[in-house]
């Protein structure tokens, strides 16, 4: 893969390079601050500003293993009475692996060890969960190949990349939970929402912000 296909500076391409892999991805994502603003950057505008948050760093992830021999592919992981998740995704041998940034320490990295979409999906239900303690994830999309975006140059354009966005609005979920399992959920304890709230950035004067 070229420096022209992929549209970035011989600069940034080898920074990307430099990861090498899914684990050295989701180590750069986890020494970059979170941010809570509601914005849409381009791999390119993370690695200039060197922040981002969960959509941003989904996404510059799947730039980042893209650039590394991987496809990029991202899936989103939809949640009720919270806020969806996007997520980075990979395959070795076989396996799933995820890459994500996230607000909470039990939304991130996940091995390739998981057999199929939903095992990599149900990983993620534990940590899952809202400021009242609700369990939330509800459903998960199928990959999402970002590289139908290419026309739009959503690695390096100066502008917002909402279109990824609206995209995993309108593709099918799956739903991971039936009815009545939902109604028998219980919420955190108090341990586990302390332990997977540590470290979580909030917005000054706005104590109850979500994000994931």
């Amino acid at each position: 893969m070229t420096n022209f296909d992929l549209g970035f500076t011989s600069k940034e391409l080898r920074k990307l390079r430099s990861l090498k892999d899914p684990h050295g991805i989701q180590q750069f994502l986890d020494e970059m601050p979170y941010h809570l603003a509601d914005t849409a950057w381009s791999p390119r505008r993370v690695l200039k500003e060197e922040t981002s948050h969960c959509l941003e760093g989904a996404i510059f992830a799947a730039a980042a293993l893209r650039a590394n021999g991987y496809p990029p592919l991202v899936f989103d992981l939809e949640a009720e009475g919270d806020t969806d998740h996007v997520v980075a995704i990979y395959k070795v041998d076989g396996h799933w692996g995820a890459i994500a940034k996230s607000n909470y320490t039990g939304c991130r990295y996940r091995e390739p060890v998981y057999r199929s979409l939903r095992e990599l999906a149900m990983s993620y239900f534990e940590g899952y969960f809202n400021l009242r303690r609700e369990r939330s994830l509800r459903t998960f999309s199928r990959p999402v190949n970002l590289a139908r975006f290419d026309r739009l140059r959503w690695m390096t354009t100066d502008k917002p990349v909402w279109f990824i966005v609206d995209h995993l609005f309108t593709i099918p979920h799956i739903r991971l939970l039936k009815p009545g399992m939902e109604k028998r959920l219980h919420r955190l304890d108090e341990r586990s929402f302390r332990a997977g709230c540590l470290g979580r950035a909030e917005k000054k004067l706005q104590g109850t912000a979500k994000s994931l």
